[in-house]
């Protein structure tokens, strides 16, 4: 089975792109957030990803992105 990581997982359209693809792929993600969610294999923070411990997979989409920082309190 083809391995996918979804950076930005728990966001709307990670979410929804979960449900569509999780009897497919075996599929980890990377977020600010980690809860459970079905069909996700496990959620790796950003830590993880400095630190190396990300298994290797067959592709990656990235969905993370500035949202709702109403307040502008983001640098970036």
């Amino acid at each position: 089975m083809k391995s996918l990581l979804i950076i930005g997982i728990h966001g709307f359209v990670g979410t929804n792109l979960v449900k569509a693809l999780k009897d497919h792929y075996e599929i980890y993600g990377l977020d600010i957030i980690s809860p459970e969610q079905d069909g996700v294999i496990r959620t790796f923070s950003w830590d993880d990803l400095e630190n190396n411990k990300i298994p290797r997979v067959d592709a990656i989409i990235h969905l993370a992105g500035k949202a709702h920082d109403t307040k502008n309190k983001s640098a970036a």
